[in-house]
């Protein structure tokens, strides 16, 4: 491997961020049995598969074995097996759970953040739709008790002539924290989840992360949460309207937070006097830069589709894939840019 590979830095950054959490991963594990595959290892690969839009873990065994350069940054020699693709979901309740990787996450932020490149002042949040891992054909009445495809094999056939479905009435068997959603009111609606993204305005990079089921009401609910969480009092928030809700402004007043929210056309709470300043103008514009994170998440880092079943694990997904979002940016950033192909 070319000793000036961008990936070599970055296996740099990782190796420092991962050494910060070695205690919080060993207690993951007894000290007695066999030994456990080092799980550095499989973090790392995890961040493989979504740098370089890897589709399945399987897949990501396979690019392991056989690339060099994948096995190098996964911490693996040149003559050491590769695990077992089950090996992700034998450790996924313990190592990939939200905590493990919620703290990865907060690491590069922190990294980010002593690198002096995050703002404290200026934020914009948005939320996008991860389609979720089930089919319209997975749904069935709620006060129905049957099983998954109701017995009628992997793709069964199922006729929903004449029958409304909602959310209210029925769930997916496959997914049962799915919903139905639709973007817009033309659009039809999918089976999905809803991630929501708080990004600092000075570089574009994503400070807070949220999953939530896909409701009417999720995006400004998650926008509180991050907001309460990772927004100083005394910042400004840009978003776009769907945010100019009551609740949320209130929300926002009270932390002293100034809100730069695209105004509706009737029945605003955002001031007129507001949006007549220059700072709420460059606010609006500079908001669209989040939908940049979206593109690259979904199809570089592979979120358009959650590749798992239920609420926590499609979380764990998110995180990964906006921390290596973060890795990305800030290998820009230091001027060793890492391409994703």
């Amino acid at each position: 491997m070319p000793a000036d590979h961008p990936i070599r830095k970055l296996r740099v950054v990782v190796d420092a961020l991962l050494r910060q959490m070695d205690d919080k991963i060993d207690a993951c594990y007894a000290k007695r049995g066999r030994p456990s595959i080092p799980p550095h290892r499989l973090l790392r690969a995890l961040l493989l598969q979504a740098i370089y839009s890897i589709p399945s873990e399987r897949r990501l065994v396979e690019a392991i074995e056989f690339s060099l350069l994948y096995r190098w940054f996964a911490g693996l020699g040149l003559d050491e097996p590769v695990w077992d693709h089950s090996t992700f979901s034998a450790n996924r309740e313990r190592l990939f759970n939200q905590e493990i990787v919620q703290a990865f996450f907060r690491q590069v932020r922190d990294y980010a953040e002593l690198r002096a490149v995050l703002s404290h002042e200026h934020f914009s949040v948005d939320g996008t739709l991860i389609e979720a891992w089930a089919s319209h054909k997975s749904l069935a009445p709620i006060d129905e008790d049957k099983g998954p495809n109701q017995g009628q094999g992997k793709n069964p056939t199922v006729d929903f002539t004449g029958e409304k479905r909602s959310n209210a009435t029925h769930r997916s068997t496959t997914d049962p924290d799915a919903r139905l959603f639709r973007k817009s009111a033309g659009d039809k609606a999918h089976l999905c989840y809803a991630g929501h993204v708080l990004m600092e305005n000075r570089n574009g990079l994503v400070v807070d992360v949220e999953v939530t089921l896909a409701t009417g009401t999720a995006e400004y609910e998650a926008a509180e949460v991050m907001v309460e969480r990772s927004v100083p009092a005394h910042a400004k928030l840009a978003a776009d309207r769907k945010y100019d809700a009551a609740r949320f402004v209130a929300a926002l007043r009270r932390k002293h937070i100034t809100p730069h929210i695209a105004r509706k056309k009737v029945c605003s709470n955002i001031p007129e006097a507001l949006t007549q300043s220059e700072a709420y103008r460059t606010s609006l514009q500079m908001r669209k830069r989040i939908e940049e994170i979206f593109g690259w998440v979904k199809t570089v880092g592979g979120l358009r589709k959650a590749r798992f079943v239920g609420l926590a694990k499609v979380k764990v997904q998110a995180l990964i894939t906006f921390a290596a979002y973060n890795l990305i940016r800030l290998a820009k950033l230091s001027g060793w840019p890492l391409k994703a192909t």
